[in-house]
């Protein structure tokens, strides 16, 4: 399963994006068995880049990601936190995935529209 967060905008421009991940978050956690995050993967997906061509900064998305694990930890468990794959979602192409791929946090991606084009290549062979 594939879990997609994200903010808007204004959201993020607000400074509340970590309080609208949480309480996204939240509905899943008070639903879901710690055993069964072993299926779940976290999309991080500001909405605000989704086919769009914005996309978070490598800082922007590893501050997310950070906070989405140290949330895992304090509401689930560590075991949960550290096991969890979460990945970046939003407008990832091979000019930004490299760079977003050498966060400590993200896990990977969630690839759109780029993945019907060539340059999918480059965004599977980003941690190489």
């Amino acid at each position: 399963v594939v879990l997609c967060i994200g903010e808007l905008l204004e959201e993020r421009e607000a400074g509340i994006t970590q309080t609208v991940v949480n309480r996204q978050l939240d509905a899943v956690i008070k639903t879901v068995k710690e055993a069964d995050w072993a299926n779940i993967v976290i999309a991080y997906e500001p909405v605000w880049a989704i086919g769009t061509g914005k996309v978070a900064t490598p800082d922007q998305a590893q501050e997310v990601h950070a906070a989405i694990r140290k949330y895992l930890e304090t509401v689930v468990s560590a075991k949960v936190a550290e096991q969890t794959r979460i990945t970046y979602g939003g407008s990832v192409n091979s000019g930004n995935c490299k760079v977003l791929a050498q966060q400590p946090d993200v896990d990977g991606f969630l690839v759109g529209g780029a993945s019907l084009k060539l340059e999918f290549i480059d965004i599977i062979n980003a941690n190489n």
